[in-house]
């Protein structure tokens, strides 16, 4: 189990990656859109984040305490407000400014709530 733990460490890394990368290839860019890398890095993270959440608890039972369950909540909802954003933008030929740089804040914030918690 623990090896598969670790592999779905890795492969949230990697949808993290996909999404940030997605954000920042955009910024010099005039027109922005939600692109195919932010929309399989937001549904990477939020399979390989469920899945983690999931092992995490029933593995490590004993040595949980509130503030995990607090912090796992906060990025979940954190990742839920990215998805809408990445979602209900899919289609469109340009992002407004204000919510091309919130998906890229928010995701910023949800790699600070990760390592600073």
């Amino acid at each position: 189990m623990e090896i598969f733990y670790k592999i779905l460490v890795v492969l949230h890394f990697v949808g993290l990656a996909s999404l940030l990368g997605g954000f920042l290839v955009q910024l010099s860019a005039p027109a922005k859109v939600v692109n195919r890398s932010m929309m399989d890095g937001m549904w990477t993270m939020l399979a390989t984040g469920l899945l983690l959440a999931g092992i995490a608890s029933s593995q490590f039972a004993d040595e949980m305490d509130a503030n995990f369950h607090t912090k796992i909540g906060v990025k979940l909802l954190i990742l839920v407000v990215i998805a809408i954003l990445v979602l209900q933008n899919r289609k469109q030929s340009t992002l407004q400014k204000g919510t091309y740089f919130a998906i890229g804040l928010l995701t910023l914030t949800n790699i600070v709530i990760a390592v600073m918690v």
